[in-house]
């Protein structure tokens, strides 16, 4: 019985991703970007420009967690890397997560995480098939903290924000990691990329909302957004 469970959740994700368009994708990248507004004016908990500067490449990630008896953990989102030369912002890849484990589980909770990178060596991480980041990563926000930062952004090479909705209860979900969705990134791009030409090789122009989200980064790096928003 939970082998079949299983079958018919991975099912299930392979139809959606098979399913998916530009334009889903492109309204995921916006979605992202909102939330990356919205987490920089709560109070006590946005990423200083000063953090935000010295990063070298950034994930933001949705994800959600949940089930009863069987859980699952599941998410999507977007990594782009900065130009070490010229400080712009590379074409967004198209970025997942899953896990699931079996246990006593009940209730529903999203996740919405800003990982950034903060040396050129944390962004190669990206072109690895599983992205993980374990003891390395530090500086984590919760639902009622902001960014807990024992080292400076210098002395960090990954800083986790999270901004959590929802309650959940059961058994950990352990192993994971963060990958390349490449179907999402052959749809999105109308060709077969890897995260290096993507991030790296500078093989695809950013898109229109991709370059929008650039712009939103670059506005909170500039400390802007304290007193005024950007219109869409």
């Amino acid at each position: 019985m939970k082998k079949l469970m299983i079958v018919l959740m991975l099912s299930s994700l392979a139809s959606a991703v098979m399913a998916i368009e530009p334009s889903e994708l492109d309204h995921r990248i916006r979605t992202l970007t909102d939330k990356f507004e919205a987490f920089q004016h709560q109070p006590g908990k946005s990423i200083t420009a000063e953090t935000l500067i010295q990063a070298q490449g950034i994930i933001l990630l949705d994800t959600t967690k949940g089930g009863l008896v069987f859980g699952y953990q599941g998410g999507n989102g977007v990594a782009m890397v900065k130009d070490a030369k010229l400080g712009q912002w590379s074409a967004a890849a198209i970025v997942k997560a899953n896990q699931a484990s079996f246990g006593a589980q009940i209730g529903e909770e999203q996740n919405f995480y800003i990982i950034l990178l903060m040396t050129t060596n944390s962004t190669w991480r990206l072109i690895d098939p599983k992205i993980e980041f374990g003891a390395g990563a530090s500086g984590t926000a919760n639902a009622s903290t902001g960014g807990v930062q024992t080292k400076t952004p210098s002395e960090q090479e990954v800083i986790v924000y999270k901004d959590r909705v929802g309650l959940y209860g059961g058994a950990v979900v352990k192993g994971g990691g963060i990958s390349a969705d490449g179907e999402a990134n052959r749809v999105y791009y109308g060709q077969d990329l890897s995260m290096r030409d993507i991030l790296f090789a500078h093989k695809v122009q950013p898109s229109a909302t991709a370059s929008h989200l650039a712009e939103m980064i670059d506005l909170y790096t500039h400390e802007l957004a304290g007193s005024k928003s950007v219109k869409h």
